[in-house]
Formats: structure tokens, C-alpha cells, sequence
């Protein structure tokens, strides 16, 4: 039984989890078998998300007996709770999923006895300290570049507007893309993916509640999201014409990854096409 520890209410724990297993048993570094989830996330009751998997909202992890446990963005838990010696069974092969962090803030929270890891899979670059600081608890560091599982493209006409909530932001990032809209002097079509319809929605934005949101269908002129690790990650193949927003958050930092991504789309317009040999 593969046991995986996903602290955090948000869906993108979740979607990460989905595409993390998919990708590790592709590779042949995770055998297939029975999946616990130890999650809060409310997002965790939907059968598109977490179909197949045993979930288990509490976050104590020590009464289970997994083969292997992975443990999802933060490497001592959402608050620090993880320990080696009262979060993990001993003698478990413990997998710890890294993605960047803001890690002045998170640091402070880790335990006098952190979890160890036997690998460390890298999502994204990580600030060097989270970095270093990840070398000393892991025997193995390495990238690891993850593989969604198959699924059907979502295409709708126009713009496409995606984001899990919190209502305010979905609202917000709605608004981004119709001035966006207007400052370009275009009136496209907008359809925004969500698990449900915000209250304050404008009647001229239509609604669908469609997981997973990637990838986009030939129809979808543009793609207008937060920037969170998933969305990121997911929409890189139509960076041109991703816009992204990025939004505070108390550990995860959207506004380096915007910039990050934003810097390698500049780059690769500025760079020079290869002729041909």
C-alpha cells in the first residue's frame, strides 16, 4: 500500500498526487497497488480527483503500515508535524515530492526531528536553502519532470479562465481576463473551469465545472489562471498564450513562478530560430 500525506485543503495537492503516481509508475520507480490518501482537502470527496484511492481525512499517519509513503510539497507536514519518529512507521521507504516554497516562512516551522527521505523528487527549482537544506534529509535528490495522466482536451470557444476557488480570486481572475479583453480591443467568448459558479459572475462569463481542466482543446484562444504549481506546470506546452495572475499565499510563492515563467517565454521569443541544415 502506497500511503501519501497531502497536507493542505487546496485541490492542487491532489491533482500534483495524481500526475506524481502516474509518472513514478510510468518510470517503474512506484509499483502498482492499493493508494491512501491522508488529505483535508474538501476537494478530496470527488470521484474525478481521487477515484480509485482510499482517503482518510485525519492526519495522523503512524497507525498505517504502508510500503511506501510519499509526502507531498512540504517535508515536515503543513505545520511542521511530520517527525522521524512519531509521523512515519520506521523501516518505511519514505518519498518526499518537492515543489518551491517560501522558505523563510516555512522554515522556521520544521521539527527538531525531521522526517528523512530515502529519494527526493525535484518539480520545479527550489530556493537554494530549501534546496541544501532538502540534500541533508535525503539520500537521493533528483528532478523528476511529472506526466498527467491521459484525458479528454477541454475545448470551449475562446478564452478559457481556470481556477479551484477561493471565490474572491475566481472573481478576481475573471476580471483580469475581461480587462485584458477590453485593453486589446477583443470581445472573445470566456468560460471559466471551476468546481462551482461564484455568486457575482458576469452572465456573459459561462461556467463549467470540468476536472481535469488541461489539456485545451484546439478552440481555446487563451488561457487565464493563478499561478500555482499545476497551472504552471500543466499549461507550459501554451505559454504563449497563458496569462497568468498569481496570488499571496502563506508558503507557496506564485509570484517567482509567474516570473519564472514569464522570463522563459521572453527568452525563447528573443532567441533566434536554428536554420535548417
Amino acid at each position: 500500500m502506497i500511503l501519501c500525506y497531502a497536507s493542505g485543503d487546496g485541490l492542487g495537492h491532489l491533482t500534483r498526487l495524481r500526475s506524481a503516481l502516474h509518472t513514478l509508475r510510468l518510470d517503474g520507480h512506484l509499483p502498482d497497488g492499493p493508494v491512501t490518501v491522508v488529505t483535508g482537502s474538501p476537494f478530496a470527496g470527488d470521484a474525478r480527483v481521487t477515484g480509485g484511492w482510499r482517503v482518510v481525512r485525519s492526519g495522523d499517519i503512524a497507525g498505517f503500515a504502508p510500503d511506501e509513503v510519499i509526502v507531498d510539497a512540504f517535508p515536515a507536514g503543513l505545520k511542521g508535524e511530520l517527525t522521524r519518529a512519531d509521523g512515519i512507521p520506521p523501516g518505511t521507504k519514505v518519498t518526499h515530492l518537492a515543489r518551491l516554497l517560501r522558505w523563510d516562512a516555512y522554515a522556521p516551522m520544521l521539527p527538531a526531528d525531521p522526517p528523512r527521505f530515502d529519494r527526493t523528487f525535484v518539480l520545479e527549482p527550489l530556493y537554494p536553502p530549501h534546496e541544501a537544506y532538502l540534500h541533508t534529509v535525503s539520500d537521493e535528490v533528483s528532478p523528476l519532470l511529472l506526466t498527467d495522466p491521459p484525458s479528454e482536451p477541454v475545448d470551449v470557444d475562446g478564452w478559457l479562465i481556470v481556477h479551484s476557488g477561493p471565490d474572491p480570486e475566481t472573481l478576481e481572475l475573471v476580471a483580469y481576463a475581461r480587462d485584458m479583453a477590453s485593453a486589446e480591443g477583443v470581445r472573445p467568448p470566456m468560460t471559466l473551469i471551476s468546481p462551482q459558479r461564484p455568486d457575482g459572475l458576469p452572465p456573459q462569463v459561462a461556467h463549467l465545472d470540468a476536472y481535469p481542466a488541461c489539456p485545451p482543446g484546439p478552440n481555446v484562444e487563451r488561457i487565464v489562471t493563478a499561478a500555482g504549481f499545476n497551472a504552471v506546470r500543466q499549461f507550459a506546452p501554451w505559454r504563449d498564450v497563458h496569462r497568468m495572475l498569481p496570488f499571496p499565499r502563506s508558503l507557496d510563492d506564485q509570484y517567482t513562478r509567474a516570473a519564472r515563467a514569464r522570463r522563459e517565454t521572453e527568452d525563447r521569443t528573443r532567441s533566434p530560430r536554428r536554420r535548417r541544415a
